[in-house]
C-alpha cells in the first residue's frame, strides 16, 4: 500500500516550486488571487527571511505540497495519507476531503491566528535528542509553568513546546537526565501547546465554516495517530491540532502497522523521510 506524506513549517528554501511552476502555472496563479499578494514571486525569487515569514511559510510549503502532487499526474494514487502539522492540511487536499481554495484559506488563516498568538507571551519550542519520550513527559509535567509534548517526530526525538522560562528549565532537565541534545529552536512561539489557544480558537471557527467531503483514502490525523474517514471526525481532529501534540511517530506506525509498504514524501525537504526511517528501519521511504 502507497502512503504518502506531507511536511510542515520548516521545509521550505528560496527557489521552492520554480520547477513546479510552468506546469502548475493555474494552481500558482490561484494562490497569489486567494491570498492578495504574490507568494509564488516570493517562493521563486525571496530570500530565507521573506521565506521565514510565518504569513508567507505556511502557504509556501503547502502551495509547493500540492503543486508537487498535481504534476505527478495519474500515478498519484494515495492508499492513505499524513501530514505532518501544516502538511496536514495538504494531506487533506490530496485526500480530496479539503477543496484546494478551502485549505489554502484556512492554511492562511491559521498562519496569522499563530502569528498573533505568538505575540501574546514569550515562547518557544526545544528538541531534546536522546531521551525515551517517558522520561522527557516527566520533565514536563514537573517542570512549572507551561511546558508539553509538542512533536513526536522519531524515537529519541521528542520536541517540547512552552513558555520561555519553563522551556529553559526543562531542557537543563534534560540535560541533567542524559539528554545528548536540548536544543531550543529558532521558532516565534509555543506551537502545538495550550499557548496556541487563542489561535485555535480562530481556526476552529474557520473550519467550521468549510465543507469537508468523504476522503478517497484514510488520513492519519496528527492527534488521532490512526485512521480517520468519518467528517465529524476529520473536522474535530483538525480543530484540536494547533493545542494538541503531533503524533508523527505514532502515526507512521499505525500506516505500517495498516499495511504502508512505501512512504512518499510530497513537498520541499526530505526531513520526513528521516523520521519515517528512524521510526520504521528498513521501510522505503523517497521523494515524489
Amino acid at each position: 500500500m502507497k502512503a504518502y506524506v506531507f511536511p510542515g513549517q520548516g521545509a521550505q528554501s528560496p527557489g521552492m516550486g520554480s520547477d513546479l511552476y510552468a506546469g502548475q502555472k493555474a494552481l500558482f496563479d490561484q494562490a497569489n488571487d486567494i491570498l492578495g499578494f504574490n507568494l509564488s514571486d516570493i517562493m521563486f525569487n525571496g530570500s530565507m527571511e521573506d521565506l521565514t515569514q510565518t504569513k508567507v511559510t505556511q502557504p509556501a510549503v503547502f502551495l509547493h505540497s500540492i503543486a508537487k502532487a498535481a504534476s505527478l499526474g495519474d500515478s498519484f494514487q494515495p492508499d492513505m495519507v499524513a501530514g505532518h502539522s501544516l502538511g496536514e492540511f495538504s494531506a487533506l487536499v490530496a485526500a480530496k476531503a479539503l477543496t484546494f481554495e478551502d485549505a489554502l484559506t484556512l492554511v492562511s488563516q491559521r498562519a496569522i491566528a499563530m502569528q498573533s498568538a505568538c505575540e501574546l507571551q514569550p515562547s518557544t519550542m526545544a528538541a531534546i535528542i536522546g531521551l525515551d519520550n517517558d522520561v522527557v513527559e516527566g520533565i514536563c509535567e514537573q517542570t512549572a509553568g507551561i511546558v508539553v509534548p509538542a512533536n513526536y517526530n522519531s524515537p529519541g526525538q521528542l520536541v517540547i513546546s512552552g513558555d520561555l522560562a519553563a522551556i529553559e528549565t526543562a531542557c537543563e532537565a534534560a540535560k541533567q537526565a542524559g539528554a545528548r541534545r536540548a536544543l531550543i529552536l529558532p521558532v516565534g512561539g509555543a506551537f502545538h501547546s495550550p499557548l496556541m489557544q487563542p489561535a485555535g480558537l480562530i481556526l476552529a471557527a474557520a473550519v467550521d465554516k468549510v465543507t469537508i467531503t468523504k476522503p478517497i483514502c484514510p488520513i492519519y490525523q496528527n492527534v488521532a495517530a490512526a485512521a480517520v474517514t468519518d467528517l465529524d471526525a476529520i473536522r474535530d481532529n483538525l480543530k484540536a491540532q494547533l493545542t494538541g501534540s503531533v503524533n508523527w511517530s505514532q502515526s507512521i506506525r499505525a500506516m505500517v502497522s495498516d499495511g504502508a509498504t512505501s512512504f512518499t514524501e510530497v513537498g520541499p525537504g526530505r526531513a520526513l523521510q528521516g523520521m519515517i526511517r528512524k521510526i520504521s528501519p528498513g521501510m522505503e521511504a523517497s521523494s515524489a
